[in-house]
């Protein structure tokens, strides 16, 4: 069995525990990193998962998940440099990090996986993207396929797509946050109380969803099908259409896609 240490253990760093727990991981070959002792003995109580520092850590697993924040990558590739081995698998979750960012700090050989994932993780329902950097071989693309396989759907891509990947499903869940709100206040406005409203919109979303994913129908034919001519939906599709909200989303995520290209540029000057 594969000994896993997530370094981080945020929301995203609990979830992935959680879920190779659930997927039948022993407790025992997985450690985490917490910087905050009071959330690492919860953690510990909770799953009975251990918590270690990062170069025990690095020691001990065969795979290594970086879950921490993009801003948090200095200091932690720089406490890996020295205690790690250079054939440990090294998963990174930071957004807009490239993989040449973690070859040249990590030792020579360093294999290294890029993951994009987004926060339905937390439920189970993660979309993850993962990419393969220069020294990750076939078998370290499967181990971090069934890593996030325990915490929803994964697709491998090419890592030149990783900056789109993370505007459209990395950062989507926000523009359906949003787009629920908006419709919640949409039925408030029309004199709906607040939680009938959340109620009948976020079933909606629900079975939508399931409808996408189920139904192998294209999500035109699946619109139209609620479309009827002359009808109370067409009239509200023309309204969109004429406020750009087409436009005005795909804008949107051009917008995020090319943030995540200056993420990864701000760490090129630290590479060696």
């Amino acid at each position: 069995m594969t000994t896993i240490a997530v370094l981080g253990a945020g929301k995203i760093g609990e979830a992935l525990l959680s879920g190779l727990l659930a997927s039948g991981h022993p407790c025992g070959e997985l450690v985490f990193t917490e910087r905050h002792p009071e959330r690492s003995a919860e953690l510990t109580r909770r799953y009975g998962v251990r918590g270690v520092e990062v170069a025990e850590a690095a020691k001990l697993a065969d795979a290594l998940v970086v879950a921490v924040k993009p801003q948090d990558i200095e200091p932690l590739l720089e406490e890996l440099n020295g205690s790690l081995s250079s054939g440990t698998l090294v998963v990174s979750l930071c957004a807009g990090l490239p993989t040449a960012l973690f070859e040249s700090r990590l030792p020579e050989g360093t294999p290294v996986v890029r993951v994009m994932p987004n926060t339905p993780m937390v439920v189970g329902e993660a979309m993850s993207a993962i990419s393969a950097g220069r020294h990750a071989s076939r078998a370290h693309m499967e181990l971090a396929e069934g890593m996030l396989g325990a915490v929803g759907k994964v697709v491998r891509v090419p890592e030149a797509q990783q900056d789109a990947v993370t505007a459209l499903s990395g950062s989507g869940p926000a523009y359906f946050f949003f787009l629920v709100e908006a419709m919640i206040d949409a039925g408030i406005l029309l004199g709906l109380p607040r939680a009938v409203a959340a109620d009948l919109i976020i079933q909606s979303a629900i079975g939508s969803a399931k409808m996408l994913r189920d139904s192998g129908e294209h999500p035109v034919a699946l619109r139209e099908a609620v479309t009827s001519p002359a009808g109370t939906t067409i009239m509200a599709i023309r309204e969109l259409e004429k406020h750009g909200v087409r436009a005005a989303l795909l804008a949107a995520i051009e917008a995020a896609r090319d943030r995540s290209v200056e993420l990864g540029r701000a760490h090129e000057g630290t590479s060696r």
